[in-house]
């Protein structure tokens, strides 16, 4: 049986190379494709292969002190799902371009939200409704085809965009608000958190496990509306047969999950489409001129 998992930690990590060598070597070993960053401020893994080889992989790489206690997510899906393997050294382990501002210590990563579990978060409406705003903490890709209800959506394309977005004024109303950060499995919320505290928002949760917790927990039942969307190739995720599609074609405007790239190569932009539009499988008149005149 194979599955994907989903891993993340915030931690000091000294020798760079040594890290990164090792991860590759363990993978390769073990026949897991997927993508690995590491960085002096921790590790962020996605992995598909062989269950049991995962699991030897879960072990090896807990016996390292800095990763002990690592916490993995299991997803459906196999290695097939990713093209290859890649382990990388970049200066973030999820790009905000916030490199100086992001301070971890053996205990993750420091100044963040407040963690909440999937129950706590259901408690924490119920007890404080409208004070209580879930903030999406990923693009607007992402947010099309599946959000917390009544989610205040950012206008950000990449993580990257998240600080100049959330020292805009129109968020200052939201600054004495509860407000509950949540991302795929979490790690971007660990540091749009402490960005967004840094920046003078109050009292500021995030979901702890991210989407994929809450999802596991509740399904379709609880605050969360459509499919989560996941970075390979089943490109998105729903929880229960009772899942919504709440995103929109591009093309007739009904509801779909459906991502696919605009058929026009030099284009390639990733568009919503429903399959019995998928014939004109292009993002705009333009691009539709264009592959007629091939």
């Amino acid at each position: 049986m194979e599955k994907i998992i989903l891993y993340y930690k915030f931690t000091p990590i000294e020798d760079l190379a040594a890290v990164r060598l090792w991860q590759k070597n363990l993978c390769e070993k073990l026949s897991l494709k997927g993508r690995i960053i590491i960085s002096k401020h921790g590790i962020n893994g996605t992995l598909g292969g062989d269950m049991n080889n995962l699991k030897a992989y879960i072990k090896d790489s807990k016996s390292y002190q800095p990763f002990k206690g690592m916490d993995f997510k299991w997803s459906d899906g196999s290695n097939s799902d990713f093209p290859k393997l890649s382990v990388k050294v970049r200066d973030e382990i999820v790009t905000f371009n916030a490199t100086d501002e992001i301070k971890v210590d053996e205990h993750g990563i420091i100044g963040g939200g407040k963690h909440l579990s999937p129950q706590a978060v259901n408690e924490l409406v119920e007890k404080y409704g409208e004070e209580v705003v879930f903030f999406d903490g990923r693009n607007i890709y992402e947010a099309s085809v599946g959000r917390f209800k009544n989610a205040v959506i950012p206008e950000v394309e990449t993580t990257s965009d998240f600080k100049k977005e959330i020292e805009k004024s129109k968020y200052n109303k939201l600054k004495d608000k509860k407000i509950v950060t949540y991302c795929t499995g979490g790690i971007r919320c660990e540091v749009l958190s402490m960005l967004m505290k840094n920046r003078g928002f109050k009292d500021v949760y995030q979901i702890d496990g991210g989407i994929v917790k809450y999802g596991e927990k509740f399904g379709d039942k609880g605050y969360w509306d459509g499919s989560l969307y996941v970075f390979d190739k089943r490109m998105n995720h729903k929880f229960s047969k009772d899942a919504k599609d709440i995103g929109e074609c591009i093309h007739c405007k009904d509801n779909t999950s459906n991502y696919e790239n605009c058929a026009n190569k030099s284009c390639n932009k990733l568009i919503l489409i429903c399959k019995k539009c998928f014939a004109n499988n292009t993002c705009s008149q333009a691009c539709e001129k264009s592959l007629s005149m091939v």
